[in-house]
């Protein structure tokens, strides 16, 4: 377990880091989300000590939005305290914005009221003069893409974000966004946060290519495709899990008989790899050296280590890719949640 005397052998190569497409920065290749496990109203020693155990680790990116908790806004609030534990300089912190955030017509989407008022509340929450990421959380049909991309311009003029990004545009509007960048004059986006893992492979079709084509990095969101890529139902659902409780994002859909027998035979190729479910599964995503980074979250600090390991092993031999193929080729998913094509 970390504590907060910082290990000075963090950065031996345990973590590996890769560059945002054709940029400088460079991001490790497992970023840690606050998504759903740092809400509340006062930190916990948990808390701390998974992000203590992340960043000793190698993992200097910490990946929030504005309404992650719960409640909305817990989450910056929380990650400020912990964060400011840790040298500035040394970390990477991005926030979204875009999905429900407060009542009325300005709360959501994609203009540029809502999307610079969201930034100055998390600043303020997170305690921070600056993020060094900010994206554009969803495309908005009903706001031109020059106004949302406008604010995440100004946001850099103004020094409040060093970086721009987008999360889960389609391969299409992608490159619509990075000619109008251009066309302007304005700051690029220089990542796209995509859903991606062994069970939803729709950036596969054709964003994979338009983000290297264009020098965009991608990091994966929910590569354990929300914890249904893990050794935790091998056996069944087990009680303390997402998929049992209504409100978890595992639909009763997603466990079926032959994706349970999926994740089993899964687990098999994982083994003689010598490598946990979980861990395949990221060294999987991380398998293709455009994506920089994969996202995840964790609850515990044992997970965290665990799931490190995973950036050392991301080779696959052509008979493991073609028996993972086959594999996953026998299953029937529901569409995502968040694949932006079909």
């Amino acid at each position: 377990m970390a504590s907060n005397i910082l290990d000075p052998e963090r950065y031996d190569g345990r973590m590996h880091y890769r560059r945002c497409g054709q940029w400088g920065l460079k991001l490790p290749a497992i970023t840690l989300g606050f998504w759903h496990t740092f809400g509340g109203d006062n930190v916990t020693e948990l808390q701390r000590n998974i992000v203590y155990t992340a960043f000793d680790q190698g993992i200097t990116h910490f990946d929030l939005a504005n309404n992650y908790g719960p409640p909305y806004g817990s989450a910056e609030v929380n990650a400020g305290r912990i964060l400011s534990d840790l040298p500035r300089h040394e970390i990477v912190v991005s926030t979204k914005a875009g999905y429900d955030m407060w009542p009325g017509p300005y709360g959501e989407w994609g203009s540029r009221k809502y999307l610079l008022n969201s930034l100055d509340q998390s600043l303020e929450r997170l305690g921070m003069p600056y993020v060094d990421l900010f994206y554009s959380h969803r495309f908005d049909s009903d706001t031109p893409m020059e106004e949302t991309l406008g604010a995440l311009n100004s946001a850099v003029e103004q020094g409040k974000a060093l970086y721009a990004g987008i999360s889960s545009y389609s391969s299409d509007q992608t490159i619509k966004a990075v000619s109008i960048c251009k066309e302007n004059g304005w700051a690029p986006i220089i990542i796209h946060q995509p859903n991606y893992s062994m069970f939803n492979r729709w950036i596969e079709k054709s964003l994979l290519d338009t983000a290297q084509n264009n020098g965009m990095g991608i990091i994966a969101f929910c590569p354990l495709y929300q914890g249904l890529l893990t050794d935790k139902y091998l056996d069944g659902v087990p009680e303390s899990s997402r998929a049992a409780n209504t409100q978890g994002l595992i639909r009763e859909e997603e466990l079926n008989e032959s994706i349970i027998d999926c994740l089993r035979k899964l687990n098999g190729v994982a083994r003689d790899r010598g490598q946990s479910l979980a861990q395949m599964a990221l060294s999987w995503v991380l398998r293709d050296d455009r994506v920089t980074s994969a996202l995840i979250g964790a609850s515990t600090p044992e997970q965290i280590i665990e799931n490190c390991k995973s950036v050392h092993t991301c080779e696959f031999s052509s008979e493991e890719i073609e028996k993972i193929d086959n594999l996953l080729s026998g299953i029937n998913l529901p569409p995502s949640l968040w694949a932006s094509e079909a």
